[in-house]
């Protein structure tokens, strides 16, 4: 497992790591974390990531880490504990901190993200955007440089809002999901530049789509769901027909491409099992895709350059899903009344 730089931090990272939602009750628990921990460190992998919005991940992952006895480097944030959150409230995240501590049975955090902090109604971390402040800022700021955590960083999904906190130049590191992979191209336009400019390490979440790209839906694309587009149902099959004529494994080709750009630091895999843990470091062990194959991958992309507005985050292929709910213009909807 090759390693790389995880930006101007110092800290060199496996180029894959261990997203810590599988890490969990979700998963397999405590006995198969170890266990997956431990074929993690043998296969070279030295980094995983975890929260506490998923599930019981910082307990089981910390015990685990204490059972395998193996290093691992470790991001965990801040968001959504303890409940009701304020993220205004400086006490709540030294606490929440204090708990992460607990679970993960560390003292130094190694990686401190802040957890969407590019969706306001979700977490309303800032006081201010230009400049960026908020109690959530200093707190971090004073932790780095007390050494209590070595590098500090953002955890989102968007892109011109991640792309705006990006360019304060105020964070080490930046975890990215659902705007880098096989089909979405968002993050390449600005994101990922502004990320090199300020030397931040950038870790990328759901290469795989958390699922659509683990496999093929042949049969439901040509049917066509009720929610895809016409574009997006031409661009897999098309993509299905690449894998089909190149023999291409899709989960390995996911993850060679990711791979394949120098300035991303690490790809998160939820692997469940050691099975899933084995096949995704065998695939990376191929190395970068030929320059050929990318181009092609290219010109896929490029058939939906950017998603409809009504398409999910993660397509919801395999699953029960008709179509966008009651839209919520920044306030609770009460059906029935005026």
């Amino acid at each position: 497992m090759q390693l790389r730089p995880l930006g101007h931090t110092g800290i060199q990272v496996s180029e894959l790591s261990l997203g810590g939602l599988y890490t969990s009750s979700l998963g397999g628990g405590g006995n198969e974390t170890t266990q997956l921990l431990s074929a993690a460190a043998e296969m070279g992998i030295n980094y995983c990531d975890t929260a506490p919005a998923y599930a019981d991940s910082e307990a089981t992952l910390g015990k685990a880490l204490q059972d395998s006895g193996k290093p691992f480097i470790v991001s965990t944030k801040f968001g959504g504990r303890p409940t009701p959150f304020d993220p205004q409230n400086v006490d709540q995240l030294k606490e929440s901190l204090a708990e992460s501590r607990r679970l993960l049975r560390r003292e130094q955090i190694d990686i401190l993200l802040i957890h969407e902090p590019d969706r306001p109604l979700q977490y309303n971390w800032w006081n201010s955007f230009r400049p960026l402040a908020g109690p959530v800022l200093d707190l971090l700021q004073e932790l780095k440089a007390s050494g209590q955590v070595k590098a500090i960083g953002l955890a989102g999904t968007t892109v011109a809002e991640m792309t705006s906190l990006v360019r304060t130049g105020l964070f080490d590191v930046l975890l990215t999901a659902f705007n880098y992979n096989l089909l979405f191209r968002e993050a390449e336009e600005e994101l990922l530049p502004a990320a090199k400019e300020q030397g931040m390490g950038v870790i990328i979440g759901s290469a795989l789509g958390q699922g659509f790209l683990s496999r093929r839906f042949d049969k439901e694309v040509l049917d066509r769901p009720y929610w895809m587009s016409r574009r997006r149902r031409e661009q897999l099959l098309r993509l299905y027909t690449f894998v089909e004529e190149t023999g291409f494994d899709l989960p390995e080709l996911c993850l060679r491409f990711v791979l394949s750009n120098p300035d991303i630091s690490t790809v998160l895999i939820g692997a469940k099992t050691r099975q899933q843990l084995e096949a995704s470091v065998n695939g990376a062990k191929l190395g970068p895709l030929e320059p050929e194959t990318l181009e092609q991958l290219h010109e896929l992309a490029t058939m939906l350059p950017h998603r409809p507005y009504e398409e999910p985050m993660i397509l919801p292929l395999g699953k029960q899903y008709y179509g966008p709910g009651i839209a919520n213009m920044g306030g609770a909807v009460q059906v029935g009344k005026s």
